[in-house]
């Protein structure tokens, strides 16, 4: 079997890195990829949003299954182009991709179907917008509407904080068109989680538990990024509230769907705060997140291209999911200066240590050769992930392995894992 997978970053890479490992998958082709993907995966130079090349790429190499790693190519309608030409592919229409495309949708398909949500308000005018954070008062969540690379997220402390947040959406157009409506959402305090489900439409399979680091800094200070670092098991979500979480959010959400005549195929995300024990959604996304795919694929037991198959043909009831027993932590090493502005082309060092090793393995995100090479070329560059008995070992056994790679600028959180250890 030939596989397409699209994207670049270290989503991509472990989703290539999994499915070589499948004994029915042949070939792989990545549409851009990176360096790391290179060693593993023959790289496209079409860039993951080139929604025409891809197609004609699928049917003139005849790609048995096309898999879509990022959000903006499902937002704007890749699959229904290669549904349309009976291509195989894996994720949602554009229409169930607006659970991640628009914020102001999902958040009124919750309120719809009563999944339990932060208090919320939409605003197209920044005035009206200004005077309703005045009203209101802080804590307050700003958020753009669409898609902007997980950055478009303010959690503000004071009144202050959500104006400048407000003029950097609105004012600044930070997001260019992803920011012409904001959602101004009441600021829960809890645990954050990452629920993630597999969906054909009809069969729901919930994948292993995670917890992503969004902030830039130690102990969640700084602002938002793609994630810093993410660890599975998240011993925060316990059986009980597992179970919870299926009866409340995932139920509904499902029957939601159906009754909007979505038939979703793919990855749901469901971001979580659990408040008092109870979880509330933050946000959905229509994509494996990143970086918790990476731990997760790490854990997988299972042949990732049979479960992908499956769903993009609506027979995932045949499918079983098993995960290794291992917890797994993966550690984002980012350029300085990012989620801002970064310098690229940094020769990143260490990296022949762990070829070809199963424990730990480096995933690359912004990487590219030159004159022979790899250097950075992106935000975030690397994540270093690692299995181990617990949390606490495979914490270990990833920030060991970061001892021994280095690039000019490098910077990571030394928190990753720290609150499952306390729960542990």
């Amino acid at each position: 079997m030939k596989v397409l997978v699209i994207g670049g970053g270290g989503r991509e890479h472990a989703l290539v890195w999994k499915l070589s490992r499948s004994p029915r998958v042949d070939k792989i082709f990545c549409a851009p990829g990176n360096a790391g993907i290179a060693e593993i995966a023959e790289c496209l130079d079409i860039k993951a949003d080139d929604i025409d090349s891809l197609l004609n790429f699928a049917k003139y190499e005849g790609i048995d299954l096309t898999v879509v790693g990022p959000e903006a190519p499902l937002t704007e309608g890749i699959v229904d182009v290669f549904v349309k030409e009976e291509r195989r592919i894996f994720g949602p229409d554009k229409s169930g991709a607006r659970l991640e495309g628009s914020k102001v949708f999902a958040k009124d398909f919750m309120l719809k179907y009563g999944l339990p949500t932060a208090e919320y308000k939409m605003f197209t005018s920044y005035l009206h917008a200004e005077e309703y954070i005045r009203l209101k008062g802080a804590p307050l969540v700003i958020k753009a509407d669409g898609l902007a690379a997980g950055k478009g997220v303010f959690v503000c402390k004071t009144v202050d904080e959500a104006i400048d947040s407000l003029k950097v959406i609105m004012k600044e157009k930070a997001f260019g068109a992803a920011g012409s409506r904001v959602v101004v959402e009441q600021c829960l305090k809890g645990e954050e989680a990452s629920f993630m489900i597999l969906t054909d439409g009809k069969t729901v399979i919930p994948l292993a538990t995670s917890q992503d680091h969004k902030t830039v800094f130690d102990g969640d200070k700084g602002p938002n990024t793609g994630g810093m670092g993410a660890y599975s098991p998240a011993p925060v979500i316990t059986k009980k509230l597992h179970a919870t979480i299926m009866k409340t959010v995932i139920d509904p959400l499902m029957k939601g769907l159906k009754r909007e005549r979505i038939n979703y195929r793919g990855v749901i995300y469901a971001g979580l705060m659990i408040c008092d024990g109870k979880p509330f959604v933050l946000e959905f996304n229509c994509r494996f997140g990143d970086p918790e795919a990476q731990p997760l694929l790490m854990r997988l037991d299972s042949d990732l291209f049979d479960m992908l198959k499956a769903t993009a043909e609506g027979k995932l009831e045949n499918i079983q999911v098993s995960w290794k027993d291992d917890a797994a932590v993966c550690v984002v090493l980012a350029s300085k200066g990012y989620p801002g502005d970064y310098e690229k082309g940094r020769v990143i060092k260490g990296l022949d240590e762990f070829t070809g090793k199963m424990n730990p393995v480096i995933f690359h995100a912004g990487t590219s050769m030159s004159k022979g090479k790899v250097v950075t070329s992106g935000g975030r560059v690397l994540s270093v992930t690692a299995l181990g008995k617990d949390i606490m070992t495979a914490r270990e056994n990833a920030y060991d392995a970061i001892e021994k790679i280095h690039f000019q600028g490098m910077h990571y959180r030394k928190d990753i894992g720290d609150k499952a250890i306390k729960i542990e």
